[in-house]
């Protein structure tokens, strides 16, 4: 028999016990699941410590997730062609002759990146190795150009195809393929509120960003033949994207269309050498591998919480504040955020999601200012994107952002932290104004799904 403690105690000594191993620096997989087996074996009995491998098994065997190391895997590939390299230039052409334009075609450069790329911090330090001197070298505004590179680059996460939106199908037991199609019209949203606030503040102060000097400007004729380079890598990502919306193949089987197809656009690239496989093989492996010990560390954890009453606590906690379901969920969305400035989003998301989905489901969201709301059957599928769109705001979040980091860890010497933390807040602001809209607005989230499935 393990020691007898209360679940309110249980869940203060729990969450001290994790927040002051994070605190001392150690990874998160393992102040997650060394505090699981240490709890389970002085709180638990031996038949809760069968739960260790009936938690973990799971995943190890879980079909969706080879879709992981798949979707990373082709990511790096694309990195490794330069395929970064040449978008960024064509956008920039193209809308370099407007005022912001360079601004602007970060974020577009980002938006079309995150359909190919997946992940943040790829997109965030290449394109900041990129974008941020050349936006430098024509005297753009800092702030503005650090804003630009880091509200774009956390896009990554949002629009498919993308490594959150498998992880939260997994455990949510979602449709993954629906969760990819509702996150499609809420990335381009706030890709268009990014855009939208450079180019009204660049209008308002052009010395913020500047329009490229006539002579730099190119013709027509010119920006076409730029737009070829870009065919193929476009072309890439409509085809793993079209065979996953018209139900023509599975995403994992995408996944693996996908990462064949990246082979391929580097050999037409003339990229593709064994160099570059090794590297991106390498690059996967450590991702897949980081997320994975995550997985097995925070469901240990939670299945702890969970077996000791946890779940039916918090759920009674959050219940017994009288909120209304859409005060109950800026509850929720206010802890995410909390959470988001000390730990990862694959933490957040383990922790959280099976605790706040059985809570969100048993909740009716009628609708606000008499606007249609969510049918019952869709919650899961609105809280996830909503829930992403949250984490995108816990990766600009100061003090730990990790988007902040990425930036300066490329960013030139005259880039202070402090100047990262203030050019991230007005379009963390937009964020707010997003996941809002999101809310306000379910159909942003739910028409596509519904028109496709």
């Amino acid at each position: 028999m393990g020691l007898e403690l209360s679940i309110e105690w249980l869940s203060l000594l729990l969450f001290v016990s994790l927040g002051t191993l994070l605190l001392l620096g150690l990874p998160m997989a393992f102040c997650t699941g060394s505090l699981a087996v240490i709890f389970l074996y002085v709180f638990g009995t031996s038949q809760i410590l069968n739960m260790l491998p009936s938690r973990v098994f799971p995943f190890m065997t879980d079909y969706q997730l080879s879709a992981v190391p798949l979707f990373i895997f082709m990511a790096a590939m694309l990195e490794k062609a330069g395929i970064i390299e040449e978008l960024f230039e064509v956008v920039y052409k193209w809308l370099g002759g407007i005022k912001g334009g360079l601004a602007s075609a970060t974020v577009v450069s980002c938006t079309a990146l995150a359909a190919m790329v997946g992940v943040v911090g790829a997109t965030e330090i290449t394109m900041g190795m990129i974008a941020l001197p050349a936006m430098l070298r024509k005297n753009y505004d800092p702030k503005l150009a650090c804003g630009a590179l880091l509200s774009g680059g956390t896009l990554g996460i949002l629009i498919p195809p993308s490594v959150m939106a498998i992880v939260y199908a997994v455990v949510a037991q979602q449709s993954l393929g629906e969760l990819l199609a509702g996150s499609v019209f809420p990335g381009f949203l706030l890709s268009g509120l990014y855009v939208g606030y450079i180019t009204l503040r660049c209008y308002l102060n052009p010395a913020l960003g500047p329009a490229l000097a006539p002579e730099e400007r190119v013709g027509m004729r010119e920006k076409l033949r730029l737009l070829r380079s870009t065919i193929t890598p476009v072309l890439l990502i409509v085809l793993v994207l079209g065979v996953i919306f018209f139900g023509i193949a599975t995403p994992v089987e995408a996944a693996g269309i996908g990462t064949f197809g990246a082979l391929f656009v580097s050999a037409l690239h003339r990229r593709l050498n064994w160099r570059a496989v090794q590297d991106a093989a390498l690059a996967t492996l450590k991702a897949t591998a980081m997320v994975m010990w995550i997985f097995f560390g925070a469901t240990m954890f939670v299945g702890f919480f969970i077996v000791k009453g946890g779940q039916t606590f918090v759920a009674d906690s959050i219940l017994g504040t009288g909120l209304p379901p859409y005060g109950i969920l800026l509850l929720m969305m206010g802890i995410l955020v909390a959470l988001g400035m000390f730990l990862d989003w694959v933490g957040i998301l383990l922790l959280t999601v099976p605790i706040f989905l059985p809570i969100m489901a048993s909740l009716a969201f009628d609708g606000l200012f008499g606007l249609p709301g969510v049918p019952s059957d869709k919650v899961g599928l609105w809280y996830g994107v909503i829930f992403m769109v949250n984490m995108q705001m816990a990766f600009l979040s100061p003090p730990f952002g990790y988007s902040l980091f990425y930036l300066k860890s490329v960013a030139p010497p005259q880039i202070s932290m402090a100047m990262i933390f203030r050019a991230a807040i007005p379009f963390l602001l937009l964020q707010v104004l997003g996941l809002a809209l999101c809310i306000v607005f379910p159909q942003i989230v739910l028409w596509l799904p519904g028109l496709l499935y």
